[in-house]
């Protein structure tokens, strides 16, 4: 008798088409099918996994949310006896801290599949060189040629960015505050001088909407300089216009480190009627030959250290992966308890209500710290 699973993913080629076609895979090897819905990126960032996992035996997923997820137990403990050999060796593989990020109070709970972290992109037929630093960024701003995604949560992430990358990264434990004041209302400031010369339209825009916006052969702007990396922008004929990818552009003195990490990971139902199953492609689809191999080729941004060292891979994208690897190896992980999530929400809201109406970065950065810890309660 035939086996069919259900999954949900998140709506973009990234986040779709990889997993239809190692489904397909899997399938013919196996004699599983696995459905793959999909929901919107904003629905990805916020909707509850409880409910998810209720509906669906597999379930892609952000680190943010481990906290929630382990008070709930709706997902399955990935690193069950059988399973520890498999996975120390994705361990050994993971892309940054991507792995390290679905670890919670000594469980695995979800495997990365895609890695991420605030990059920089811009057109490289407008652009020979994309700005090393601050003043550069501030220079192409100037002059209106920069987008930055503002829409909730990702302004709270350009904070976590700059702050990190200045020496002084947010709290990401039970501390009573996300930031100094005095330090974090400094980079909203500075945050806040650069969205005075830029679209305002950016406050709502996500970072699909600005890769969009720039690959179009007439866009004005040219350069991104904190944003997700999407790969599927950096091949050819995806877009009018393709885009560039490379290590952020450094606030600080310390290089390109400190990037807010993203990227998702595949979790396993605490409901599904086959674990085993579920089980057993969630590994397999997270090895390193698979995510080099038919993931990537079907335009998959691996979570995978083997994929993103691979020269094939990188040949296929320009060099996306190689050119963000020191961003994404030295990126910070967010908070992740129980009751963050919301926060992250408010935080961001909060934040852009604040720039909007040009209020003092420190007392922007007061109602963070206030919010923040609110959050453990």
């Amino acid at each position: 008798m035939s086996l069919t699973l259900r999954g949900m993913t998140w709506s973009h080629p990234r986040g779709y088409d990889p997993l239809v076609a190692c489904s397909s895979l899997w399938h013919a090897r196996c004699g599983v099918t696995i459905e793959w819905e999909q929901r919107s990126l904003q629905d990805f960032e916020s909707y509850p996994v409880e409910d998810l996992a209720r509906r669906y035996d597999l379930i892609v997923i952000d680190h943010p949310h481990i906290g929630q997820v382990v008070r709930e137990n709706c997902l399955l403990a990935l690193n069950r006896p059988d399973r520890i050999r498999d996975i120390v060796k994705l361990a050994s593989q993971s892309a940054g801290e991507s792995f390290a990020s679905y670890r919670m109070l000594g469980d695995q709970w979800a495997l990365p599949i895609d890695a991420a972290t605030q990059v920089q992109a811009w057109r490289p037929d407008r652009l020979a060189k994309p700005p090393r630093n601050w003043d550069g960024v501030m220079g192409l701003a100037k002059q209106r040629q920069v987008l930055l995604p503002m829409r909730p949560p990702h302004s709270l992430m350009v904070l976590y960015t700059l702050t990190a990358n200045l020496g002084q990264p947010c709290a990401s434990t039970g501390e009573d505050e996300l930031n100094n004041a005095e330090f974090g209302g400094m980079v909203l400031d500075r945050l806040a001088g650069l969205m005075g010369h830029l679209d305002p339209a950016c406050y709502s825009m996500d970072p699909i909407a600005v890769f969009e916006r720039m690959s179009q052969t007439e866009s004005q702007e040219v350069c991104a300089p904190l944003i997700y990396g999407y790969v599927s922008y950096a091949r050819d004929g995806f877009r009018p216009a393709r885009l560039a990818f490379g290590d952020m552009p450094a606030a600080g003195k310390q290089g390109p480190v400190g990037s807010a990490l993203g990227g998702t990971g595949i979790a396993v139902s605490a409901y599904t009627a086959a674990p085993e199953a579920a089980f057993d492609f969630a590994f397999w689809i997270a090895n390193g030959e698979v995510q080099r191999g038919p993931y990537a080729t079907a335009g998959g941004q691996p979570g995978n250290a083997v994929a993103w060292q691979d020269a094939a891979v990188n040949a296929a994208a320009h060099g996306f992966y190689r050119d963000t690897w020191n961003t994404l190896d030295g990126a910070w992980v967010r908070p992740r308890h129980d009751g963050y999530m919301p926060f992250q929400q408010a935080a961001a809201e909060r934040l852009n209500a604040g720039l909007r109406g040009g209020e003092r970065g420190e007392a922007i950065m007061h109602d963070l710290n206030r919010l923040f810890a609110a959050s453990f309660r």
